[in-house]
């Protein structure tokens, strides 16, 4: 059963891949830069309104949910591994899982979390944001690569 939905799985993690990746690579791109021309206390407010708007079916969907095809077509890559792409559709997963998803929850999530515990507009806000600017973008870029790595795999693996 699993081998026959392989190829509309394949889409499917392409799919949410490229959206995530647009999503990421914006932010990387012009949201961040943006964010890091203002003064700290209003980039600190900016980015906390933001990481609140973010958790939006949509983007969960887009995000966690693409982490949930991942998972079923690793599984179907190990079962049909001497199948055409099998290799490719393993590395796609494995890529996306570990550069988005583990990443997200290992720096991202906990980067935001000490952002919204500051106060804006103390002066330890200010080294928070420095420190935050620096080291979120910087996973921020891991996560985009990945994300357009795993939909290069998926590319690969769906031809």
């Amino acid at each position: 059963m699993i081998m026959k939905l392989l190829p509309t799985l394949t889409f499917l993690a392409a799919l949410g891949s490229g959206v995530v990746a647009g999503v990421f690579f914006a932010f990387s791109s012009f949201v961040m830069p943006g964010l890091a021309r203002m003064p700290a206390a209003g980039g600190i407010a900016a980015m906390n309104s933001i990481n609140v708007t973010a958790v939006t079916p949509m983007f969960m969907t887009a995000l966690f949910g693409t982490g949930l095809v991942c998972l079923v077509l690793a599984v179907g890559a190990i079962i049909g591994w001497g199948q055409p792409g099998s290799f490719w559709l393993f590395a796609g997963a494995l890529i996306y899982l570990v550069g988005n998803l583990i990443v997200t929850m290992i720096f991202n999530v906990p980067l935001n979390n000490a952002l919204a515990a500051v106060d804006p507009a103390s002066t330890n806000g200010a080294a928070v944001w420095t420190t935050y600017l620096r080291e979120w973008v910087m996973w921020n870029h891991v996560r985009t690569i990945t994300a357009i790595a795993a939909l290069g795999c998926f590319i690969v693996a769906w031809r």
